[in-house]
């Protein structure tokens, strides 16, 4: 016979609920720029989905803000459809 131990809880990295928060993905450095939507963000990364199931190539830059000219480098980590999880790159 076994004895249950509890299991250790993960601790995940708080995430912020979008609401389809416009985004903007630009890729072939900066020739290519396609729309996307923020579903939620963490200090890690980035759960996006786009109006057109795309193949991102992996890395790409993301702007959340369009006339900021900061860009965020990213890697996608999952795809489901036109859903991408996204992490940030340093």
């Amino acid at each position: 016979m076994t004895v249950d131990e509890p299991r250790a809880k993960v601790q995940r990295e708080p995430r912020r609920q979008m609401h389809k928060q416009p985004a903007w993905i630009t890729v072939d450095d900066g020739v290519t720029r396609l729309d996307c939507f923020v579903l939620d963000v963490s200090p890690g990364g980035v759960r996006i989905e786009t109006d057109v199931e795309i193949d991102l190539g992996g890395r790409f830059t993301l702007a959340l803000v369009p006339a900021h000219p900061k860009r965020q480098p990213c890697e996608v980590v999952w795809r489901r459809g036109r859903t991408y999880g996204v992490k940030f790159l340093p």
